[in-house]
């Protein structure tokens, strides 16, 4: 009767408060879109999803910066572990959910697509990435994992109407479970050895009572055995697992044609929010249950993070399709993100430096990559899917505004001051230098420079005029493709708030200068 007791004490459903409003919020929506009135608009749920997010992401900045200050603290019998980063991370997801759900809101403006739906997956996805960052539990790790990549699979094929979406939604979902078989296997292993503790003898003194797939736990046998082999198997296996999901060399091959397929709205999620879920999650690892094994994976993720950066660079630069480069060019910022990674490893908790630049990192990635597809969304095109470099040409001259979001969203991926991505990079040199690597440093330099030829030929396609042609296909670029949107639009003033807080961020850090 006590532990059953101590169990309900300890589910304190107060401290998922975030989660459980976008859950019941999104069910709400779904409920409004099945019963709303045939000649109502069929965009009111939009608009509802939009306005509850935005007035999400304001209480919960309020309620752990102002009114409770947020310390370290476990829930749910240790399934959850939450604070200040958790937080953070919470923040990170309901922004890029808000973002999604207004670049989904223009994008379904045309077309026949259900507009609740859409935004009831992209609310669900972003309660379990909530839930899946701050997860201590393998159980827990898996389930937020495979309800967060259910949402994904029906949304990267969500345009029915296209081949290409329902080519991209297979893809993704046959390398989506392929995933998730190495990462059960991987955990499967580690819960196989460490399950019977009297095999352990001593070692586990005084564990016998903790649960096996736990964090806690297994950071006490993995550094108690760092040199077991089924160990180092399920390690590796957990680690390949989880660099599917964030797009790393050699398990990127699904990342181009995902994004090439994907509606405009979901490769941003996908390159936003799924990457970042992904590198918080290995980012706990390392640093938690794993930190015993660190000597065997520095040199398995130097590798890792290298060949990513120059495949994804160097595989960007053949590319004619722009959302393939864009989506290339993720698996290229991926790698950098690894350094981040493996430099918080090198510091092994001494200092939080490496992670709050990664967090840095992340956001500024956010605000370029929401830039760059919310105008790349807003071309009329006859296949959405074929952004060549052509239709930019001379977009300047024909509508300023999305010319200036656009180079600023491009120039912060390529890391070209004054904006956001420089600092971040630069910040990302810094750190990699103090944590000694030296190696992982030199490629991420080369990989920056290679990547700036492929970046600058589109922000030339933009600012300068094409030369003179009579072929018919620079006719057809003479008409306007561009949607028209309003001077006071809600998605114009987004638009233009991302590239001018991207500006912003290069020039002054606020309260994230105070964290480096």
């Amino acid at each position: 009767m006590d532990s059953f007791l101590n169990f309900s004490n300890e589910n304190l459903w107060i401290e998922i408060w975030p989660e459980l409003c976008l859950a019941l919020a999104a069910l709400l929506i779904l409920g409004l879109d099945l019963f709303r009135k045939p000649d109502s608009s069929r965009l009111l749920s939009g608009r509802i999803a939009i306005l509850f997010q935005l007035g999400l992401v304001i209480f919960h900045l309020f309620d752990y910066l102002v009114w409770h200050h947020t310390f370290d603290r476990v829930a749910f019998s240790g399934m959850l572990s939450l604070g200040i980063q958790g937080d953070v991370m919470r923040s990170f997801f309901l922004l890029s959910s808000l973002l999604v759900s207004i670049l989904g809101h223009q994008y379904l403006k045309s077309g026949s697509l259900r507009c609740g739906e859409f935004h009831h997956l992209t609310m669900l996805a972003t309660a379990g990435l909530m839930l899946l960052v701050q997860s201590s539990h393998f159980l827990m790790l898996f389930v937020a994992l495979e309800t967060v990549a259910i949402c994904f699979y029906t949304l990267v094929a969500y345009n029915r109407t296209s081949e290409k979406s329902l080519e991209a939604g297979i893809k993704y979902l046959i390398f989506g479970a392929l995933s998730s078989s190495l990462l059960l296997f991987g955990i499967v292993l580690i819960y196989g050895v460490g399950a019977n503790p009297e095999a352990w003898g001593a070692v586990f003194a005084g564990y016998e009572s903790q649960d096996p797939l736990g964090f806690k736990y297994i950071s006490n046998l993995l550094e108690s055995n760092p040199n077991n082999l089924l160990l180092k198997a399920g390690v590796v296996l957990i680690i390949a697992g989880i660099a599917f999901k964030i797009g790393a060399a050699p398990f990127q091959i699904w990342v181009p044609d995902v994004y090439h397929g994907s509606p405009m709205p979901v490769t941003a999620f996908l390159a936003v929010s799924s990457k970042a879920a992904g590198f918080f999650v290995l980012l706990n690892l390392v640093n938690g249950p794993f930190l015993g094994m660190a000597e065997f994976l520095m040199p398995l993720l130097g590798f890792v993070a290298t060949f990513t950066i120059f495949f994804g660079n160097l595989a960007a630069c053949a590319q004619q399709n722009l959302k393939r480069m864009l989506g290339l060019s993720g698996v290229a910022h991926a790698g950098y993100l690894l350094v981040a990674v493996m430099a918080s490893m090198q510091f092994a908790g001494n200092s939080d430096r490496a992670v709050w630049v990664l967090f840095f990192y992340l956001f500024t990635y956010l605000l370029a990559s929401f830039a760059v597809f919310g105008v790349m969304g807003l071309a009329r095109l006859k296949d959405e899917m074929d952004h060549e470099f052509s239709v930019y040409e001379d977009l300047v001259a024909k509508h300023p505004w999305m010319a200036f979001v656009l180079v600023s969203g491009i120039a912060s991926l390529a890391g070209i001051p004054p904006f956001a991505g420089f600092i971040g990079k630069l910040l990302l040199f810094s750190v990699a230098f103090e944590a000694k690597l030296h190696f992982s440093l030199i490629a991420m330099v080369v990989g920056v420079a290679i990547s700036i030829y492929y970046y600058f030929g589109w922000i030339r396609e933009i600012i300068f005029k094409p030369r003179p042609s009579f072929s018919d296909e620079t006719e057809e670029n003479e008409k306007d493709l561009w949607v028209k949107i309003p001077s006071f639009s809600m998605f114009k003033l987004c638009m233009i708030t991302l590239a001018i807080c991207s500006l912003i961020l290069g020039i002054w850090q606020g309260p994230f200068g105070d964290a480096f």
